[in-house]
């Protein structure tokens, strides 16, 4: 896959357990509410249609009891054990996004690394500013902390 620097941000990772370890932290729902916001917050996933055209939806917590709307988007593509591909575009009912929403596409590759799995993401925008946007509200620091909770979690080191 390749990357324009205009558009996209990507993150990689080695992580040191199996991919099937890591592919069930993502696709399956009490494992995905355990790392996908950054602590102290909580997730909670209302929805995980694991397939093309279904339903990705989260909400987030800061304290644990009430919870607000975080994402909704829609799966474009999934490929057992090696990609999740899902968009902002649309959301989990195929309508047009809402207009505050930072419009995306995530691809998350998972491969065999001798040390265990290699863990990429690459977030794709429509347009230079957007990208920008993404950036400095914290992308690298946000998806980064998501990535090395994932890790925590799935090298069983929570």
């Amino acid at each position: 896959m390749n990357l324009d620097p205009e558009l996209d941000l990507s993150l990689e990772r080695i992580i040191r357990a199996p991919r099937r370890t890591v592919w069930d932290a993502w696709t399956d729902p009490s494992q995905l509410e355990r790392w996908w916001v950054p602590a102290p917050f909580r997730c909670r996933v209302n929805r995980l249609d694991l397939r093309p055209g279904g339903a990705f939806v989260t909400r987030l917590s800061d304290d644990g009891t009430e919870f607000v709307p975080h994402l909704d988007a829609c799966f474009l593509a999934v490929d057992e054990l090696e990609r999740i591909v899902f968009t902002t575009a649309i959301d989990s009912t195929w309508r047009p996004a809402a207009p505050e929403s930072i419009l995306m596409t995530a691809t998350i590759t998972l491969k065999d690394h001798p040390d265990g799995t290699h863990y990429r993401i690459v977030v794709r925008h429509g347009e230079p500013e957007a990208r920008a946007h993404h950036e400095k509200l914290g992308f690298a620091e946000g998806w980064g902390t998501v990535a090395a909770q994932l890790a925590a979690y799935a090298e069983g080191t929570r």
